[in-house]
């Protein structure tokens, strides 16, 4: 992304951001609401365009992509996950396959492995998603978003609807996949725990631009900018307010 702005009315969404990602990287958009994170994320797949500066995927400029055929090539996994009610879990899953392409012995062999990825038993397949918890159905939208081998994947806020025990162990369990499968991998989050935890960088976000741009290691070290060191003091007072917890308990 090279000097990119969007803009709705006297709305500057984001301003001027210039931003190259590595192939093979985890890094987190990190911000608060309204601080452009999630377009700047819809920026890389087209389903926002620009209305200047340049976006480019795999060297490729965009809009000059095809959006439909760029999308097939990035998994997209969001909050409110999206799963069609009315189909199975198996039937969500080969959406993108079916998409492409691919035969149906193809399709089926995709979906049991992907079940096997994510941690699903075989017989949720064909399952609806009503039937599933909301854990689970985070995991189908996972195995959904990966189903036509997408070298890159963005999440917006993807685990923010779960409970503390399930966002640690699917946010866990999907930098496993992330190192696994070789993935290039941009999430948005306001989680400030997340981004340190799961991410290998972290660009912090506010009134569109990018504020800082830096390692986990390197902003908990400090940064010139007030706000994000506002934003790495709030895991420690949390981390001393527990420690001052469990020693008034001893």
């Amino acid at each position: 992304m090279q000097d990119v702005a969007k803009r709705y009315g006297a709305l500057a969404a984001v301003d001027g951001l210039t931003l190259g990602l590595e192939r093979g990287g985890f890094t987190a958009l990190l911000g608060g609401s309204g601080s452009g994170k999630t377009t700047a994320l819809k920026m890389i797949n087209g389903l926002v365009v620009a209305d200047q500066g340049t976006v480019r995927v795999e060297g490729r400029e965009l809009p000059a992509a095809s959006g439909p055929e760029l999308r097939r090539r990035i998994g997209y996994v969001f909050q409110e996950i999206g799963l069609f009610p009315h189909l199975t879990v198996a039937e969500n899953i080969a959406v993108g396959p079916k998409l492409a392409g691919w035969g149906k012995a193809e399709i089926a062999a995709r979906v049991e492995e992907l079940l096997k990825l994510v941690a699903l038993p075989a017989d949720v397949g064909g399952r609806l998603p009503a039937a599933l918890s909301g854990g689970q159905r985070q995991r189908v939208g996972v195995a959904r978003a990966l189903a036509a081998r997408p070298g890159i994947m963005l999440m917006d806020e993807p685990f923010g609807a779960l409970d503390p025990v399930t966002r640690d162990a699917l946010g866990r369990d999907y930098r496993a996949l992330h190192d696994q499968l070789g993935l290039t991998t941009v999430m948005v989050t306001h989680d400030v725990w997340e981004a340190l935890l799961l991410a290998d960088r972290i660009v912090v976000m506010a009134a569109g631009r990018a504020i800082a741009d830096a390692t986990p290691e390197e902003l908990l070290a400090g940064h010139a900018d007030e706000r994000v060191r506002a934003l790495m003091e709030t895991p420690r007072r949390q981390a001393e307010r527990v420690r001052a917890l469990e020693g008034g308990r001893a």
